[in-house]
């Protein structure tokens, strides 16, 4: 039902913003960190992630725009001191008001923020470990019953340089969901991405 949900909102989005004109469509791809924090998590740390996405922009007026689009998302964390991490997949749909400020004739810079959405789609908690000389590891899925829970909700804020077609961009995630149902833990993330507008 959620994964329904997910997918209607997105549908949604998607067809108010194309009842406007111009739509710009653009494609990103990007490398950041990601880590998992709350108030009973400890001995976390930032791990490596990734970003790739399709986006889609609806003009209200020379400034103020409607962001959205389709990412596939590296996230999680590392476990510090351990030989470990945890790894997490996710889909996730941005719903983002911005604002475009020209700062020559071909360059401009944008801010934006917004809430998103995420469904888990995917991942690994894997523990590496020894036992009498020997290498041992241990791998679980990072959703499931008893794991993290695959819908995840929270803030997005961003600030991007275009130059022509090229955009160049910084953005932060905060998490307000719950990831486990007995724990507070919650995502955070910031990718640097490159992106062009077709």
């Amino acid at each position: 039902m959620k994964k329904l949900a997910f997918f209607a909102v997105f549908a949604l989005v998607a067809l108010v913003a194309s009842a406007q004109n111009p739509i710009n469509w653009s494609v990103k791809a990007g490398v950041g960190i990601s880590n998992i924090t709350g108030s009973d998590i400890d001995g976390t740390e930032a791990k490596f992630g990734y970003k790739l996405g399709v986006g889609l922009e609806c003009p209200f007026d020379p400034i103020w725009s409607l962001q959205t689009g389709l990412n596939f998302v590296s996230k999680g964390a590392g476990i510090d001191g351990a030989d470990a991490k945890i790894n997490a997949l996710y889909l996730e749909v941005p719903i983002m008001a911005a604002a475009r400020f020209a700062v020559s004739d071909a360059a401009n810079v944008v801010v934006s923020a917004g809430p998103y959405l995420g469904y888990g789609v995917g991942g690994k908690q894997k523990v590496e470990a020894r036992e009498g000389g020997t290498k041992v590891t241990i791998e679980e899925d990072t959703f499931g019953d008893d794991a993290f829970r695959r819908f995840d909700f929270g803030l997005g804020i961003g600030v991007a340089a275009e130059f022509d077609r090229i955009v160049v961009g910084l953005d932060g995630q905060f998490g307000l969901n719950k990831l486990h149902k007995d724990i507070s833990a919650k995502n955070l993330s910031a990718f640097l991405t490159v992106g062009y507008k077709f």
